[in-house]
């Protein structure tokens, strides 16, 4: 199938420019695009399930978790190897607990639809976190110290934020390969009407656990990299309510579904809880939960919904007029 190459042009030269901004942007900037790129690559993972499927998640903290601290229990026993090759070890480990882990769920929990399959993986998001915190051999209640992976010509904040655009980018590619797939075809077919898709011969069972086992995977690869970053995690730190929510607000801000949304979404909202309502950070949670509101009423299609509205009419009119 032929794939449209405008879309990965966006992906290089953005790639390239954000590579390079590290250079000249201040330790905050560094800090913030930091932010930027982790909860960006969070959102993609969560679209190619919630936004390309329809099955929107509320819990996929279990995913960050789960990957951060099958990571955790690894790396320090691999202290004696170059700490890239920890890193390396960690990283592919918590991804593929990750996907055994969405693996083993896909059958049980994509057999409901709607508000019951986002509370039901809200449960086990609630599931993983307590036993986390209450089985001794995870250590969630004590913490997990992380051996030190920087090496020693990079400055960490560089380092990490590198990491994170790698991560970021290696995600957005494979949600755009998936997109304009027979695979992303099938996954629109079942978000717009599943019965139906499943009647005209797709695999929809299939499809649907492939998405939730691919999203489960990137999201725990994020947090792999989040965990080091910190370089000592609890329950608490990874397993929060909070960033599932700002998940679906960022895809909901920028366009569920589609290849960038989640993208400018995230970027918009990160900044104007950074930079307008940092001081306000009893006031910055209201507005998160007005934002999201506002946009189910006035736009349900996100800012890349209300730009193709707008470039519509002007087409339109164009038409009328010749």
């Amino acid at each position: 199938m032929k794939r449209p190459v405008v879309p990965l042009l966006v992906i290089v030269a953005g790639t390239v420019l954000a590579g390079l901004a590290p250079l000249v942007m201040p330790p905050f900037s560094v800090r913030l695009g930091q932010l930027v790129l982790f909860y960006g690559g969070l959102a993609v993972a969560w679209n190619i399930l919630g936004g390309f499927a329809g099955y929107r998640s509320f819990g996929n903290t279990a995913f960050i978790g789960i990957g951060a601290f099958t990571a955790g229990l690894l790396q320090p026993y691999l202290q004696g190897l170059q700490p890239l090759a920890g890193f390396v070890a960690g990283l592919v480990a918590g991804i593929s607990a990750c996907m055994v882990v969405s693996g083993l769920l896909a059958y049980p929990i994509l057999r409901l639809r709607g508000a019951f399959f986002a509370i039901a993986t809200l449960g086990v998001a609630h599931v993983c976190a307590e036993l986390t915190n209450n089985i001794d051999a995870f250590q969630g209640a004590m913490g997990l110290t992380f051996p030190e992976i920087v090496p020693f010509d990079w400055e960490p904040r560089i380092f990490f934020y590198e990491l994170y655009l790698a991560a970021a980018v290696i995600t957005l590619l494979i949600a755009w390969f998936i997109k304009n797939s027979r695979f992303g075809y099938g996954l629109l077919a079942i978000r717009e009407d599943e019965d139906t898709a499943r009647m005209l011969g797709v695999p929809t069972e299939r499809f649907k656990a492939l998405a939730l086992v691919i999203s489960a995977g990137l999201t725990g690869g994020f947090g792999v990299i989040f965990a080091n970053s910190l370089g000592y995690i609890t329950t608490n730190s990874v397993y929060r309510d909070d960033t599932s929510l700002n998940l679906i607000v960022y895809c909901l801000l920028g366009g569920v579904g589609t290849l960038f949304g989640p993208v400018i979404g995230t970027i918009l909202l990160v900044l104007l809880i950074q930079l307008v309502l940092g001081n306000l950070l009893d006031f910055h949670l209201f507005a998160t939960g007005l934002l999201l509101v506002v946009l189910v009423l006035v736009a349900p299609d996100g800012v890349l919904g209300v730009i193709r509205k707008w470039r519509l009419k002007r087409r339109l009119a164009a038409l009328e007029q010749a």
